[in-house]
């Protein structure tokens, strides 16, 4: 959690710095978060690659659970749209994001920085902001309420639940209230889902 709390720090202060004019209107702020876009997909390549031990475990699981990161991107986007339906009725008929606009938010499927920085120079700072905030709270959610994901929908619920952060900030509570046993198949499922993040970002943002 602290990770997360030190990435909302990170906005809030690039926030007020922003409506302060802290930071210059003349900046190409689009253009900088370009490039760290491309330096943080180098960094997971490179951080998958560095990984001896990364083909051993993925060939080490059972070939029914190698299907979870599929579950995991269907039941996504199935939220994604009962999202845009409880919004229809909510607003009668006319949700304040569109489908669309919920798939691509959704298929951060956790990676809250890399799907934040693809949405903010495509869609806009608007559809950045709300990519960011939702990613969070997946992971925040994971965290606070993997004991009863565990207890009343199975011990692969908080896996599937932590998306592409499986892997890594969310793997300490999926191996406490999960099991040992499950800590192979979770960094499979977050490796699986991080390759996930830019192929389905690229796809929706493709349709516009």
């Amino acid at each position: 959690m602290r990770s997360s709390l030190f990435i909302l720090s990170a906005f809030a202060i690039g926030l007020l710095l922003s409506v302060f004019k802290v930071i210059p209107d003349s900046l190409d702020v689009g253009l900088y978060s370009k490039y760290i876009l491309f330096l943080l997909m180098f960094l997971v390549g490179m951080n998958l690659g560095l990984d001896t031990k990364l083909l051993k475990t993925i060939r080490s699981q059972p070939l029914k659970l190698l299907l979870l990161p599929l579950a995991t991107v269907l039941g996504t986007f199935a939220g994604a749209f009962a999202a845009v339906a409880i919004l229809g009725c909510i607003r009668n008929g006319a949700p304040s994001v569109s489908l669309l606009d919920s798939l691509a938010v959704s298929s951060g499927f956790g990676y809250y920085s890399l799907s934040s920085i693809f949405l903010n120079e495509a869609r806009g700072a608007e559809m950045g902001t709300i990519a960011l905030a939702a990613n969070i709270i997946r992971e925040l959610m994971t965290i606070a309420f993997a004991p009863l994901m565990v207890k009343y929908f199975g011990k692969l619920a908080p896996v599937s639940s932590g998306g592409a952060t499986s892997m890594d900030t969310t793997l300490p509570v999926i191996q406490k209230y999960s099991g040992n046993e499950y800590v192979p198949v979770s960094i499979f499922h977050g490796v699986v889902m991080d390759f996930s993040v830019p192929l389905f970002l690229t796809f929706f943002l493709s349709l516009y």
